[in-house]
C-alpha cells in the first residue's frame, strides 16, 4: 500500500508541475511578446488614427537645443522626426515654440504630439512625407532649406486599445447586472424552497447540459431570439446590449452551479437553529445563510468575469468586430477578447499587441479578483 501511495504521490506531483510549467510558458510568451508594446497611450489611446490637414501656412524660426533627442532634429522648425513601422515617420520630439504647436485645421487649432505621423508636407513647388515615399531624413534635409509651409497633413497616434476597454466593462456591467439576480434565486428556490427530488434532478440536468453548450450556439441564439428584443428599443444591427445578453445565459449555469455549492457548504444545523427560534424561512436564508456562503457566492462571479472578458465566439455574433472607439450600450464594439481574434486573423497577424492586450486582460482579472474577495470580507462581516 505504501509503493502505490508514493506512486499515486508522484503521479499527482507530476500531473501539478506540469500544469504549472505551460502556466509559466504561456505567461513568459505572452510578456516576452508583448510587454515592450504597453504603454498609457496603448491603454488610453485611439485606436484609430485622426486624420488632420493644416489650412494656413507656417513660418520657420531658430529652435536650438543644449540636450540630445531622439529622431532627427529640424532647429529651423523644432520637430524632430524619426523612421517608424510601415513606413511611417513619426514625431519624437517638439520644440515649445515651434511653430507646429499651433496648427491651424479645419475645426479649430491643434499641438502636434509625440508619437503623431507626417503623411506629407507641402511647401507649394514640392511636397515631402510618407506619401510621395520620403523618409524621415529627406523631410528634415528638404523643409530646412525652405521659410515657410503651405500645409501639413499628418495623423494622430493609433493602435489604442481604450474603446475595447469600455466595451468590455459594459459587456461585463450588463450581462452581470442580469445574471446575477436570476441565477441566485434559481439556486436559493433550487435548495432552499424546491421539495421535489425529481423535478430538482430535471432542473439540474438541464443547467448541466447548458454549462456544455459551444459559445457559438449561443452567439446564434443571440441573433436569431435575442435580435428582436434589442429592435424593441431601436437597436437594429449587432451591439453592446445584445452582447451583454447572449452572455448573461452563457454565465447563467455558472452563477447557478457556484451558488448551489456555496449553499451546500452551509449546514443544516445553522437552518434549523435559526428557525427553531422563531425566523421565517426568509429570514433565515438573508440573514443567516446568505452571510456564510457570500465568499463562494463572489466566486462564480469572478469565473462569470473571466468568462466574459475571456469570450470571444458568442460576441463575434452578437457585438461585431469593429472596433468603436467610442462605444455605447446602442452601438457595435469590439471586447478586448474578440480585440485579440480580430489582431490575429489579419494577413500579418500582429502577436506583439495581441500578446499586449492580453496582459491587459491579466491585470484586470487581477484587480477585480482583489476587489471581489475585499469586497466579500467586508460584506460578510456586515451581515454576520
Amino acid at each position: 500500500m505504501k509503493i502505490k501511495d508514493k506512486i499515486y504521490n508522484l503521479i499527482t506531483y507530476i500531473a501539478s508541475s506540469m500544469g504549472i510549467i505551460v502556466l509559466i510558458a504561456i505567461l513568459l510568451f505572452i510578456f516576452n511578446k508583448g510587454f515592450n508594446k504597453l504603454s498609457l497611450q496603448m491603454i488610453f489611446g485611439k485606436y484609430w488614427a485622426v486624420n488632420y490637414i493644416s489650412v494656413e501656412p507656417i513660418k520657420s524660426g531658430n529652435f536650438e537645443l543644449t540636450n540630445e533627442i531622439d529622431g532627427i532634429y529640424s532647429k529651423n522648425w523644432g520637430i524632430a522626426l524619426k523612421d517608424g513601422d510601415s513606413k511611417n515617420i513619426t514625431i519624437t520630439f517638439i520644440h515649445k515654440d515651434s511653430p507646429f504647436n499651433n496648427l491651424i485645421v479645419k475645426d479649430g487649432s491643434i499641438n502636434l504630439q509625440k508619437g503623431y505621423t507626417i503623411e506629407k508636407i507641402d511647401l507649394g513647388e514640392l511636397s515631402v512625407g510618407k506619401i510621395v515615399g520620403n523618409n524621415a531624413q529627406d523631410v528634415i534635409s528638404t523643409i530646412d532649406n525652405y521659410q515657410t509651409i503651405q500645409s501639413v497633413y499628418f495623423k494622430s497616434q493609433s493602435g489604442g486599445i481604450f474603446g475595447g476597454v469600455i466595451a468590455t466593462f459594459y459587456l461585463i456591467l450588463i450581462s452581470l447586472s442580469i445574471v446575477l439576480p436570476i441565477g441566485i434565486s434559481s439556486s436559493i428556490y433550487l435548495k432552499e424552497y424546491e421539495k421535489n427530488k425529481k423535478f430538482k434532478a430535471i432542473l439540474q440536468y438541464g443547467i448541466d447540459t447548458l454549462t456544455g453548450i459551444p459559445s457559438l450556439v449561443y452567439g446564434l441564439v443571440g441573433v436569431t431570439v435575442l435580435f428582436p428584443i434589442t429592435q424593441l428599443v431601436n437597436i437594429n444591427s449587432t451591439s453592446i446590449l445584445l452582447g451583454g445578453l447572449t452572455m448573461s445565459i452563457i454565465l447563467l449555469p455558472t452563477i447557478i452551479k457556484a451558488t448551489n455549492d456555496a449553499l451546500d457548504n452551509v449546514p443544516d444545523s445553522l437552518r434549523q437553529g435559526s428557525l427553531s427560534l422563531g425566523a421565517t424561512n426568509f429570514q433565515t436564508i438573508y440573514k443567516v445563510v446568505l452571510p456564510c456562503c457570500i465568499n463562494g457566492i463572489l466566486t462564480g462571479v469572478l469565473l462569470s468575469i473571466g468568462r466574459v472578458i475571456g469570450e470571444s465566439a458568442a460576441l463575434i455574433y452578437t457585438m461585431g468586430t469593429f472596433v468603436n472607439d467610442a462605444p455605447k450600450i446602442s452601438s457595435s464594439g469590439s471586447s478586448l477578447a474578440v480585440m485579440i481574434y480580430s489582431f490575429m486573423v489579419q494577413e500579418n497577424p500582429n502577436m506583439e499587441l495581441a500578446s499586449a492586450v492580453s496582459i491587459i486582460i491579466l491585470i484586470i482579472v487581477m484587480i477585480l479578483n482583489v476587489i471581489l474577495r475585499v469586497f466579500g470580507k467586508k460584506f460578510e462581516r456586515k451581515l454576520v
